[in-house]
């Protein structure tokens, strides 16, 4: 096992089985960085990394691995210390690996998409310095990933590869603009491709007004993707919390469950890093 000093996670050991043949990867160590929020790099962020990855690394990269990591494939035993030198040096710090607390990740959210209910960097940003020491110095009995997404469309794959599962939704009814709807009907047809699409049918479309029957509505966003002139989300914004998901190999991605249906989520998220704080205890 090998690692960098003081810390739980972060690195991978690989060593070859036949190292008196293959002399070069003898050692083969992977390590995890802990990206930005929804993965924006400037230019020369990434010229930083990449130099100190060439100086001591294979120059090997997945990015981002299905952790959500950066993932730099192939290292010494020897250059693990003068690689985290290097890289808290310029800021940045070493992601989750093993059973520990994992990186957390997000989708773009409110950067890029004008459907995100809540702000998803944010969130991925805060709890992730508000648990860095569980993620290396392991606090928690084992491995535990979050993931945050902006809708139900969850662009991370959060409900299928968390155990927390955060999802952005609404409390409130559905936006609609019967004017676009009309529009929209010019060229669908509004009652094959989304009113009996609706997974709970709480949608009815009579050739000239969309009714919704919001009580019914589980915010699936499948009306919305369809219609995104014509729809848009209610504007009593929150997460909807969820539990329990993972993605074995064998037996197939587990969906997480739900323990909170509707959550407030603004700065400084004490509310979320409460519920955490909770779940670990129990």
């Amino acid at each position: 096992i090998v690692g960098v000093l003081g810390y739980g996670g972060g690195v991978i050991g690989r060593y070859c089985d036949l190292p008196e043949e293959y002399p070069g990867v003898a050692h083969f160590h992977t390590v995890r960085v802990n990206p930005p929020s929804g993965f924006f790099y400037t230019s020369q962020a990434l010229k930083e990394l990449c130099d100190i990855w060439d100086k001591y690394g294979s120059g090997l990269t997945n990015l981002h691995g299905s952790t959500g990591d950066m993932v730099w494939l192939g290292t010494q035993t020897d250059k693990l210390e003068p690689i985290f030198a290097d890289l808290t040096a310029k800021g940045w710090d070493l992601g989750g690996s093993g059973s520990c607390l994992r990186t957390p990740s997000s989708c773009v959210g409110m950067a890029r998409c004008e459907f995100s209910n809540i702000d998803t960097m944010s969130i991925c940003h805060t709890m992730t310095h508000k648990f860095q020491d569980e993620l290396h110095r392991p606090a928690f009995p084992y491995k535990f990933k979050i993931k945050v997404s902006g809708c139900a469309n969850d662009c991370t794959a959060a409900v299928a590869r968390a155990d927390m599962s955060i999802i952005g939704t609404w409390k409130d009814n559905i936006r609609i603009d019967q004017a676009e709807v009309k529009n929209a009907a010019k060229d669908m047809d509004i009652k094959a491709e989304v009113t009996d699409m609706c997974p709970t049918k709480c949608m009815s479309w009579d050739g000239s007004t969309l009714k919704i029957n919001d009580k019914d509505c589980n915010r699936c966003m499948h009306c919305i993707n369809r219609m995104p002139k014509a729809l848009r989300p209610g504007k009593e914004k929150g997460a909807t919390i969820m539990l329990g998901g993972k993605a074995p190999i064998v037996t197939g991605a587990l969906m997480s469950w739900v323990l909170v249906p509707f959550m407030k989520l603004e700065a400084p998220y004490d509310n979320l890093e409460a519920l955490i704080r909770k779940l670990w205890e129990w």
